[in-house]
């Protein structure tokens, strides 16, 4: 991935503290508290912060990864409606080393019940590392369809408009099935989807396949293979 000359410059705005890379790095990053005399940061931007912080500490390591979530919706052109944390994918091997570097850089690591996943803190915002997209574990071939993109002047890889809708859709389930929060996220991508991959990747999972169904409904995608032949209300 190329290097951006703004990658590794540490935004001030926020306020914060510094502190140096416990590795003996001479690049500076931000301690978890703000100070107290700041005035409190503006939720959507601190999660901004946290995701640039991590996402240049990860490229500055040569990690493979991508952004995810609602940030990786922002830097494809959603609104900046951010959601409680921050998501990157990480391959499953390469979790134990991009703990260590996150560790080394200075971040709190943990590791939570759930195995899909760690768990660090930045600038007060969660960070999610995650190594299972979509029910299944994060792939070099995943990682490598990511998109450089500006995720607020710091450029990063993120997810694919398709593998992104795909990882929202997939997480449907009788116990987590928000599809208000989806949908303007799927009126945002929807020209850059492969609807039909995405469909293909989903299969006959019921939650995903009523999503679909209110998607034609309200005319954000066309009808699938299925649902155009057959008849419209009212018609033989």
């Amino acid at each position: 991935m190329a290097q951006h000359a703004d990658d590794n410059a540490l935004d001030q705005r926020a306020g914060v503290a510094e502190l140096r890379l416990a590795a003996g790095d001479p690049e500076l990053v931000p301690q978890n508290e703000v100070l107290a005399g700041d005035l409190p940061l503006d939720r959507n931007q601190a999660i901004l912060q946290a995701a640039k912080q991590v996402g240049a500490i990860l490229k500055r390591k040569g990690h493979l990864f991508a952004l995810a979530g609602s940030v990786a919706v922002y830097a494809h052109g959603g609104a900046q409606n951010l959601q409680h944390d921050v998501d990157f994918c990480i391959r499953p091997e390469d979790a134990d080393a991009v703990a260590d570097t996150l560790r080394e850089s200075g971040l709190q690591v943990f590791t939570p019940p759930e195995d899909w996943l760690l768990k660090a803190n930045c600038l007060g915002q969660q960070v999610d590392l995650i190594f299972e997209l979509a029910h299944q574990p994060v792939t070099t071939e995943l990682l490598a369809r990511a998109q450089e993109l500006s995720v607020d002047s710091v450029f990063m890889p993120v997810l694919a408009p398709t593998d992104l809708v795909h990882s929202l859709m997939a997480a449907f389930s009788e116990h987590h099935c928000d599809f208000g929060a989806v949908l303007p996220i799927a009126r945002t991508l929807r020209e850059r989807v492969d609807w039909e991959e995405v469909r293909r990747a989903c299969g006959d999972a019921p939650m995903p396949d009523a999503f679909f169904y209110f998607l034609e409904r309200l005319e954000v995608i066309p009808p699938g293979p299925d649902r155009q032949r057959r008849p419209k209300e009212g018609q033989p």
